[in-house]
């Protein structure tokens, strides 16, 4: 298993944050290895939507089915899965003044023979979430409102 955490702060209220990042397909302007993502599900935003996401990983290209598991005012998980790995994204805010702190981390449980590689990619995983604290306030500045 492999479990990144970052923290940023964004000059953005809270509930404009919350907004902007519960709609999982935005993921294209955050996550620095996700290449597309969309919605397979359709309605409003709530626990239980779904998206099909697509990432490039050290060179591969890897699909996961997304699922909105928690969504309150000051909490997003996210729940993505596929035959070698579920990964879970967790968000959780909090209101300073003007701005929002957000507290990112990923879980990454390998299955099978995919484990083993978890010592090896540990790194890759610690340098995207390294990338998240740039990627995501830009995206939150362009996008949200």
């Amino acid at each position: 298993m492999v479990h990144v955490e970052r923290q940023v702060t964004v000059r953005r209220p809270l509930a404009e944050v919350v907004r902007y990042l519960a709609d999982f397909s935005h993921a294209v302007d955050w996550d620095p290895g996700t290449q597309e993502c969309t919605r397979t599900d359709g309605g409003p935003v709530t626990e239980g939507a779904k998206w099909h996401n697509v990432s490039e990983f050290r060179g591969r290209r890897t699909e996961l089915t997304y699922r909105l598991v928690t969504m309150t005012d000051d909490h997003l998980v996210f729940v993505g899965e596929n035959k070698t790995a579920t990964s879970r994204d967790d968000l959780s805010f909090r209101a300073v003044g003007e701005s929002t702190v957000i507290t990112y981390r990923a879980t990454i449980r390998f299955h099978g023979l995919a484990r083993l590689a978890d010592p090896f990619l540990r790194r890759e995983f610690e340098r995207l979430g390294d990338e998240i604290t740039t990627s995501m306030p830009a995206a939150l500045h362009r996008h949200a409102g």
